[in-house]
């Protein structure tokens, strides 16, 4: 990104950190470097309408999705033995199964984790409601790469995408929870982004509801402070699940439109909530066992079958 594409950026457009091993910001580092994803954060404070939360599912690499919940003090051990094991590891996130910032034990688990591991950049996935409420907590936590999650920006495309929202103790619906909900998440992305932290927005493109919208969510975010932006095709799922899911096609002129804008990243994995590894490589790795979803045990024997064939003469 140069100083041209800034824009009317309100925030900072450049980050004070260093991204180049970060997969998931990086198009470079995607295949080079790894992340770790402790899942420590159960509750979440929204219902999307694309969205269901299954733990113990190893067939299936999507955010939401865990083999188990631990506490902070086992995700200490978590990211020893990983870090022992794999030394491109770079990345210490906290990405569900809930939201991370519904949960406590988020960052209970970034404060233990720091002194042990300084080289280890620190990462948070949220859906932005609480993130106003939070930022200096994240701040001193030493979080310095931060994803939200936004879908829309125009309130009559918003009530689509949420059923309710949880917020200070009360219930909100329609049109008024996502009214709240954008409130916030503009305001704490602006926040984090004059802090100096990189956002990334994830946007689930979502066939007949936000598709010909992504563009405006693309303005909106860039102009508030935002550094790149992954626009993710929907799974068909829950109040979803009769919408067809979007085509490559769709979801390449989708991104290539909304990079005239800002940046877009075009690798992501939809990642678990307990993803360990090189994006692409791994499992999930919650349990003294690494388990490899199905989809990625079949890609791995082609491989192998691929490298056991002789040689032609």
């Amino acid at each position: 990104m140069n100083a041209s594409s800034a824009g009317t950026c309100q925030g900072a457009c450049f980050p004070k950190i260093d991204l180049s091993t970060h997969p998931c910001y990086s198009r470079a580092a995607h295949f080079r470097f790894g992340r770790i994803h402790v899942p420590v954060a159960p509750r979440c404070n929204i219902k999307c309408n694309y969205c269901i939360r299954r733990y113990a599912c190893p067939n299936e690499n999507r955010p939401g999705v865990t083999m188990r919940v631990v506490s902070p003090d086992e995700a200490l051990h978590i990211v020893r033995r990983a870090v022992d094991r794999d030394p491109r590891l770079r990345v210490l996130g906290v990405a569900g199964p809930g939201d991370a910032l519904a949960n406590q034990a988020t960052l209970t688990t970034f404060e233990r984790t720091r002194d042990e591991f300084p080289h280890l950049i620190r990462c948070l996935s949220t859906n932005g409601l609480l993130l106003p409420d939070q930022i200096d907590a994240i701040e001193r936590a030493g979080i310095t790469t931060l994803t939200i999650t936004i879908n829309a920006v125009d309130p009559a495309i918003g009530e689509q995408i949420y059923a309710h929202i949880r917020y200070q103790g009360k219930t909100y619906r329609g049109r008024e929870a996502f009214t709240l909900l954008l409130r916030n998440q503009l305001t704490g992305l602006r926040e984090a982004a004059l802090r100096g932290m990189a956002v990334k927005v994830n946007s689930v493109l979502i066939p007949g509801v936000n598709d010909r919208h992504m563009i405006d969510i693309a303005r909106t975010v860039k102009d508030h402070g935002a550094f790149i932006m992954n626009i993710i095709p929907l799974m068909p799922l829950a109040t979803f699940a009769h919408l067809p899911e979007p085509s490559p096609d769709l979801v390449n002129r989708v991104r290539d439109e909304c990079a005239t804008v800002i940046e877009q990243f075009r690798n992501c994995q939809r990642c678990r909530a307990d993803a360990i590894g090189v994006p692409g490589e791994e499992g999930c790795g919650v349990g003294e066992r690494v388990c490899i979803p199905k989809f990625l045990a079949q890609r791995k024997e082609k491989r192998d079958a691929v490298q056991m064939q002789p040689d032609p003469a």
